[in-house]
């Protein structure tokens, strides 16, 4: 079996594992972990291109990227080393970069308008009930049903928020068609991307019927999606608008 040998040294911790051709979870988990990188320095760099009251969601879409980057850089050796789900280390990437871009509907909507506090709050706050409650079912065998549904009210409180709250009549009175334009297609990525999780914790939880290797692949694929691709609207919309 052919294997590619991966050395990596990060904050004095020097990992060596053996990364097998036939393993397409750790190949995802080594390219996505790559892409995080290449996106983080795009983000970073493109600041430049545009105008002032972009720059701070573009600084977020590179500094998510940066997170998933590193933390990906530790799921990839826990699974390869081991086979295992690197759930803790995921549920902190999604601590600190799921209320990151949550919040980029909050900045998007301040660069073309004023826009309430509280719209950033509940965001947050949504984001945070969301993910606390579905790492205590993760993590607990005893809150496996109550982190679900708890954790599915704080996505409906977002989703609630974003559709029919006050971010979206917002953005719908803004009068911006690239601002609209791209936070409709942020919508639809936090809609369809986000979705995958839920699917996938009443799979393996509820189901019995998830495959540990194709949970782990689909997230990976999903977070490629909620975090890069989030950040390209963003991006797009700030380029267009800036020029």
């Amino acid at each position: 079996m052919l294997t590619l040998v991966i050395k990596f040294k990060f904050m004095g911790v020097h990992m060596i594992n053996n990364l097998s051709a036939s393993d397409p979870v750790g190949m995802s988990f080594w390219l996505i972990s790559m892409a995080m990188v290449a996106a983080t320095v795009f983000f970073l760099i493109e600041r430049d291109r545009v105008s002032g009251k972009w720059k701070t969601s573009l600084t977020v879409a590179g500094l998510v990227t940066l997170i998933a980057a590193v933390h990906y850089f530790y799921m990839r050796d826990v699974w390869v080393a081991t086979g295992e789900t690197p759930t803790v280390y995921r549920y902190i990437d999604w601590l600190l970069t799921v209320p990151l871009l949550i919040i980029e509907f909050y900045l998007i909507l301040s660069a073309i308008t004023k826009v309430p506090a509280g719209v950033f709050w509940r965001l947050l706050a949504g984001s945070l009930i969301m993910l606390f409650a579905g790492f205590a079912g993760e993590v607990n065998p005893a809150y496996v049903v109550s982190g679900f549904v708890v954790g599915m009210l704080g996505w409906i409180w977002i989703m609630y928020e974003i559709f029919m709250g006050e971010a979206s009549k917002i953005n719908a009175a803004s009068g911006n068609a690239i601002a609209q334009k791209a936070y409709g297609a942020m919508r639809l990525l936090v809609t369809v991307g986000w979705s995958i999780y839920p699917i996938g914790y009443v799979l393996g939880y509820f189901m019995g019927a998830a495959d540990p290797d194709m949970l782990n692949l689909w997230y990976n694929i999903a977070d490629l999606w909620n975090k890069i691709a989030f950040g390209l609207v963003i991006w797009a919309a700030a380029v267009a608008d800036s020029e």
